[in-house]
């Protein structure tokens, strides 16, 4: 088996950064957590075995990266007793896409060798199902780990994808030359340099949990414009709207522009099932009072017609809590539907 282990200079977010984005709390959590990647012979992982696993950790004051690869297939079962070994004072795991494909084909394989999984009771961070519902707003037509890379600035890897890495592998067994294997590691190695380094756009999760504190309020010109302040600066500058609003994040501020209807805001709800909507005037009401009219009157709610009306006065742009109970539901439903 071929081990590494060198320290990752720059390009890492700090320890803090990982802890406070991921929200994890465990008794092991702080500064605590890996990063990994594996490199498997096929995407099946009752036929396909692992034969490369990379993490990085941080120990003594710097990310240290490791890698573990198997020099022949027989060695799997070695490759993964290592890592169950690193795994076991780790708080939690971080991933791209790990939660459908890494965690999955490695607990397999640790079924097959009759091993016990060193993931039972650790957390999972997978990077890919936490930026999924952010798609939109940071303007991905495809949510691979190289599309996120390139709006952070990586544009040229300089080894081979996945795909290769398997043909490659297969010479390595064959041949036993450093070469191979080097390049093999070298896409393992950019991997988890590229999720080290989309890892903070994470910070854009916080404007879909609400996680903001309002900052100044006024309107002018029948247009509401709100400066929010995030709890963490995010890595790049985005914007987005429609006709009813418009949105720039930059730093540790984002910025809002919403349109009134005769000095009116639209109060929109998550809860859209538990809501009836009423046409006629044009409101939604819980079904618990709407059950009580007509049936031709009200339909089911949508997420697009689940809303009540409010007046945009003084009482409200001097309050931060009732533009936070506005913001809470409203900027959600802008976020996930300002293309729609």
């Amino acid at each position: 088996m071929i081990v590494k282990k060198i320290p990752i200079l720059q390009g890492f977010p700090a320890p803090d950064t990982v802890n406070y984005l991921s929200n994890v709390k465990n008794e092991l959590s702080d500064n605590n957590a890996i990063f990994y990647d594996i490199e498997t012979t096929g995407l099946s992982r009752y036929t396909a075995s692992v034969y490369l696993i990379g993490a990085v950790h941080y120990e003594k004051n710097q990310w240290m990266l490791y890698q573990w690869m198997a020099e022949n297939e027989e060695e799997e079962a070695a490759v993964l007793q290592e890592f169950s070994v690193f795994l076991e004072n780790v708080g939690y795991t971080i991933q791209y896409n790990g939660n459908r494909f890494d965690q999955p084909f490695l607990e397999e394989r640790y079924r097959k060798y009759k091993m016990d999984s060193p993931f039972v009771e650790k957390p999972s961070v997978d990077i890919y199902q936490l930026l999924k519902p952010c798609q939109s707003l940071l303007k991905l037509t495809r949510m691979k780990q190289p599309d996120l890379e390139k709006i952070v600035g990586i544009h040229n890897r300089k080894y081979v994808d996945g795909g290769q890495c398997i043909r490659l592998y297969r010479n390595f067994i064959k041949k036993r030359q450093s070469k191979i294997a080097e390049e093999v590691m070298g896409h393992n190695e950019e991997d988890l340099l590229g999720i080290g380094k989309i890892f903070p756009l994470l910070s854009f999760r916080k404007l879909y949990d609400g996680e903001y504190h309002p900052k100044h309020c006024e309107v002018i010109d029948q247009e509401l414009k709100m400066t929010l302040e995030l709890p963490v600066a995010v890595p790049i500058s985005v914007s987005c709207g429609n006709t009813s609003f418009y949105l720039t994040v930059s730093e540790q501020e984002a910025k809002i522009l919403v349109h009134l209807n005769h000095g009116k805001l639209r109060q929109y709800y998550r809860n859209y099932k538990d809501y009836e909507y009423i046409p006629g005037e044009d409101t939604a009401m819980p079904k618990s009072i709407s059950k009580y009219m007509d049936k031709s009157l009200r339909f089911a709610a949508t997420p697009q017609t689940c809303y009540t009306w409010f007046r945009c006065d003084e009482s409200f742009l001097n309050d931060p809590a009732k533009q936070m109970h506005y913001l809470t539901h409203t900027l959600s439903f802008f976020l996930d539907n300002f293309n729609k």
